[in-house]
């Protein structure tokens, strides 16, 4: 019999690549990620006070939210509907540019195409908010995923030595 004995070693290797700039983008991400939300936040907050400033309720003929206060996304796109409906009701459904310019309701109609513009404008405003929020989130589970990435476990390989 021989008196070989046989035995398991762990080797222990380090990464092969340098992962620095995959956990610098991480972090990275996840900063940009939070600037977003916080952002995005701000500019909801800011464009639905100044909304809410303005003392806008929403008519009881309008297609939802009665009586409510224009404050947010959905109050004043239905504000702008309705503006737009009371507007075309007063010109016999003309538009602005319809009307002859001398038609004492083309000021009217201009009025209302602007207000209808403002209230659009703030649509859009929280619709670019909620975005960014979104963006925001979206960047930081990206950042949180690379620098998981980025934290390589070191490569552990088994192999059998033989001793005599």
């Amino acid at each position: 019999m021989s008196d070989e004995v046989v035995v398991t070693a762990d080797t222990i290797e380090p990464p092969q690549k340098k992962v620095g700039i995959v956990k610098a983008a991480g972090v990275l991400g996840i900063l940009g990620g939070i600037v977003l939300i916080i952002v995005g936040v701000v500019v909801w907050v800011m464009v639905s006070s100044q909304l809410r400033a303005e003392n806008i309720t929403v008519p009881d003929d309008a297609m939802a939210f009665q009586g409510q206060t224009v404050a947010g996304p959905f109050t004043a796109y239905v504000q702008a509907d309705i503006i737009q409906h009371h507007a075309l009701k007063i010109s016999g459904g003309k538009t602005y540019a319809e009307l002859a310019q001398d038609d004492p309701v083309r000021t009217t109609m201009m009025n209302a195409s602007f207000l209808r513009t403002s209230l659009f404008t703030s649509v859009v405003s929280f619709g670019v908010a909620a975005f960014a929020i979104g963006i925001g989130i979206l960047s930081i589970l990206f950042g949180w995923a690379l620098s998981r990435l980025a934290s390589v476990p070191v490569i552990v390989r088994r192999s059998t030595v033989t001793r005599a």
